[in-house]
C-alpha cells in the first residue's frame, strides 16, 4: 500500500514538474530520486543536478531546433576532406572560417570554382560549427531562395527578407548553377543588402564574378550587388578536377579489378 502511495505521489510530482517546464527532472524523476537517496545527497546537491540536467536538456532542445532550422541535410566531415586533391585552395582561409572568425568581423565568405570541388562540402562544415556555437544558420540553395522569395506575396516577402537578414549566419549555395531573370537578381540584392554590415555571407558559385551578368540576363542591379556582397568578404578561388570524377574513376576500377 505503501509502495503504490508512494508511486502516485511521485506521478503527480512528475506531472508537476513538467507543468512548471521542468522536462529533464520530470522524465528522469525515479531515477533522480534513487540516486539522491542512495548517495544521500543534500538539499542543496538535489537542486545542483536538477540544473545541471535541466540545462542539458535545454541545449539538446536548443541544438535540435537550429539544426532544424538550418536545412544543413546530409554531408561529409572535412575531417575526410583531401586537401592535396584541389590545385589551388585556400586551406588556411577556411579553416579560420571553421573557427567562425568570420562572425564577429562580419565578413562573407565566397567560394568559387567548378562543379566536384568540394564548395557546399566546406560551407555545410562551416555552418555546422556556427550551429554548435549556438548561432542561428539558414543553408539555402541560391535556386530554393529565389523561388521562395518570388512565390511570395510582397508581404510575406518582406517577413522572409527580414528573416533572412536577422539569421547569425545566412548560406546561399551554388549561384551560377541556374541562369535566372533581372527579378531574381534583384531578389538576391534584396539579402545581401539587408544582410550588409549586419551579418554574414557564406557563398558558393560555379561562375567568376565577371560571368554573373550572364547568369542574371539584363539585371541592373549586378554591380551594386557585388559591390556590396564583396565590400567585406574573403574570397577563396578553388581550383582542379571533379571529386566525384575521380571517385567514379577509382569505383569504375575497382569493378575492372573484380573481373
Amino acid at each position: 500500500m505503501t509502495n503504490s502511495r508512494t508511486k502516485t505521489i511521485s506521478n503527480d510530482l512528475a506531472g508537476q514538474l513538467l507543468q512548471i517546464g521542468l522536462r529533464a527532472t520530470s522524465e528522469g524523476l525515479e531515477d533522480l530520486l534513487a540516486r539522491a537517496t542512495k548517495q544521500r545527497w543534500s538539499s542543496r546537491q538535489l537542486l545542483e543536478e536538477m540544473a545541471r540536467s535541466e540545462l542539458a536538456e535545454k541545449a539538446a532542445r536548443n541544438l535540435k531546433r537550429r539544426l532544424t532550422l538550418a536545412r544543413l541535410g546530409r554531408f561529409k566531415p572535412l575531417a575526410d576532406f583531401d586537401w592535396n586533391w584541389p590545385k589551388k585552395i585556400d586551406r588556411e582561409l577556411i579553416e579560420g572560417a571553421l573557427r567562425l572568425e568570420f562572425i564577429e568581423e562580419k565578413r562573407n565568405l565566397i567560394l568559387i570554382g567548378s562543379n566536384g570541388l568540394g564548395k557546399t562540402t566546406i560551407l555545410k562544415n562551416v555552418a555546422y560549427q556556427a550551429v554548435l556555437a549556438g548561432k542561428n544558420v539558414l543553408f539555402r540553395l541560391a535556386s530554393e531562395l529565389i523561388s521562395d522569395l518570388s512565390c511570395e506575396s510582397p508581404q510575406s516577402r518582406k517577413r522572409k527578407l527580414r528573416d533572412y537578414g536577422r539569421v547569425d549566419v545566412m548560406c546561399i549555395d551554388e549561384v551560377g548553377y541556374l541562369a535566372y531573370d533581372s527579378n531574381a537578381a534583384d531578389l538576391l540584392y534584396e539579402v545581401v543588402n539587408r544582410r550588409y554590415e549586419e551579418g554574414p555571407i557564406l557563398m558558393s558559385s560555379n561562375r567568376a564574378f565577371t560571368e554573373w551578368n550572364q547568369v542574371f540576363p539584363n539585371a541592373t542591379c549586378i554591380a551594386t550587388l557585388l559591390d556590396r556582397l564583396l565590400h567585406h568578404a574573403d574570397v577563396s578561388v578553388i581550383e582542379g578536377q571533379s571529386y566525384r570524377v575521380r571517385e567514379s574513376q577509382a569505383e569504375a576500377a575497382a569493378r575492372r579489378k573484380k573481373r
